[in-house]
């Protein structure tokens, strides 16, 4: 049974919008509890404290997927290529990968 779009789109639109009152719920909450008696700064509304969630993700985290999917499907087609590889490509590999630093080698001895 296929779900018709509309509901799907508004069924998103609804998660958007109670995630985000409960956000900013818990900033103004946290915002209240904590900064006031910590630092002697004032209280802040509901939308302000939704503004500052907002704020904060433009600023520090972005608004991309959480998913996880692109980073195990990456690491997944990884796995097969190295699978795949013969002895002589994984060594060419290993070597590529160094990033055109020199190999480790032990510090020379001193000498007298």
């Amino acid at each position: 049974m296929r779900h018709h779009p509309v509901l799907k789109g508004i069924k998103i639109v609804l998660i958007v919008v109670v995630a985000s009152a409960v956000l900013g719920f818990v900033v103004k909450s946290l915002w209240n509890v904590l900064m006031p008696p910590i630092f002697g700064w004032n209280t802040i509304t509901f939308w302000q404290g939704l503004g500052l969630f907002l704020l904060s993700k433009i600023l520090f985290g972005g608004f991309h997927r959480h998913g996880g999917g692109g980073r195990n499907r990456w690491r997944q087609q990884m796995k097969d290529r190295w699978e795949h590889m013969t002895p002589e490509d994984r060594e060419k590999f290993r070597k590529g990968m160094r990033c055109g630093r020199a190999p480790f080698a032990a510090p020379a001895e001193p000498q007298i």
